[in-house]
């Protein structure tokens, strides 16, 4: 009995050491199930991240301040899809991480950079559209290319700084070794498993999402009174002309608050979670985890479905790329918003 024991133990543990981790064994069909999942996400996040980057990229029109954001934003979640999920996906299978700890660091500051990145740039396009919103006749020149691109360094560089400097910095790592905890396993890929990162964490994402929902009302309520105010003038003088933000402006005012708001709805449970965890002695069942970091994943596949479902420019630019007419005619000066 005891030499079926010592046989069978080490399969339950990723390495064949003292202090590893214990490996949670799937049936077949759950791994498969997950390995179907993992792929579909990284497919649909690759993909539909990638068209948003070509039609922005490709259409001359679509060479605008805020569209210039969504394509930075669209990079992120598409570096997310190609170099974070597919380790991301094995370690959920296996429940182990496998690919040494030089490059467990590494996985965790890109894993870090993108979706910080992400929250960065929905916060400075809620910015644009408040803008574009509520001083529409200063916003041309508020809100110019070069605003887009240092918005863009700063979306990108805050991010890459922060998360350098707890992931490789000595002297953080020395400085709080009160507050850290060796790792729980060998196998794990925990680096940041530390009652502070919860409680810094939290800031860094609820500052900028109360400052979005703080925006996105405030654009609300100025966008229907200057519908009413519009409507009222037209009835009065039998006209359309428009005055004050274009119809096109407030749609993509609606369409860049849903997505805010699914950002808020896929990342505030494992954001509570990572919080509350720390507060508790990290309670959270792995499972459990992995479904709440695989829910906020989720979110980098979201905005293109968005787009597809809200824009009809971005219908036809995925149209003319999908039938590869971009590479057979001179599409680069098709006007995307004729038909709006």
């Amino acid at each position: 009995m005891s030499s079926v024991l010592q046989v069978a133990t080490p399969a339950l543990l990723c390495f064949e050491v003292n202090g590893s981790c214990y490996r949670t064994r799937h049936p077949f069909g759950v791994q498969l199930a997950i390995y179907c999942f993992g792929a579909m996400g990284m497919l649909l996040t690759v993909l539909g991240n990638l068209l948003v980057i070509i039609s922005v990229f490709h259409f001359k029109v679509l060479h605008t301040p805020t569209n210039f954001l969504l394509l930075s934003l669209a990079l992120a979640d598409l570096l997310l899809g190609l170099t974070v999920l597919p380790f991301s996906t094995i370690r959920s299978v296996e429940s182990c991480w496998y690919f040494g700890d030089s490059f467990c660091r590494l996985h965790t500051f890109l894993d870090t950079v993108f979706c910080l990145s992400s929250i960065f740039h929905l916060c400075f396009i809620s910015i644009d559209r408040h803008c574009a919103i509520c001083d529409p006749l200063l916003y041309p020149t508020k809100f110019t290319i070069r605003v887009a691109c240092i918005y863009i360094a700063m979306g990108w560089g805050v991010p890459v700084v922060y998360t350098s400097i707890f992931l490789y910095s000595k002297t953080v790592e020395e400085g709080l070794g009160q507050f850290l905890q060796d790792m729980p396993c060998i196998g794990s890929c925990q680096l940041l498993f530390n009652k502070l990162w919860g409680w810094i964490n939290f800031p860094v994402f609820f500052f900028p999402c109360l400052i979005m929902i703080g925006l996105y009302v405030k654009i609300f309520i100025v966008a229907s009174r200057q519908a009413k105010q519009i409507n009222n003038m037209n009835k009065r003088s039998g006209s359309e002309h428009q005055l004050g933000p274009t119809r096109r402006e407030r749609k993509a005012a609606k369409t860049l608050g849903i997505a805010v708001g699914i950002y808020l709805l896929c990342w505030l449970p494992f954001t509570v979670d990572t919080m509350v965890d720390s507060v508790l002695d990290f309670i959270t069942p792995p499972i459990v985890f992995d479904v709440l970091i695989w829910f906020a994943y989720f979110n980098s596949a979201c905005n293109p479905l968005i787009y597809v479902f809200s824009y009809r420019w971005f219908r036809k630019a995925v149209k003319l790329v999908l039938t590869r007419q971009i590479f057979y005619t001179r599409t680069s000066t098709v006007d995307l918003y004729q038909e709006e």
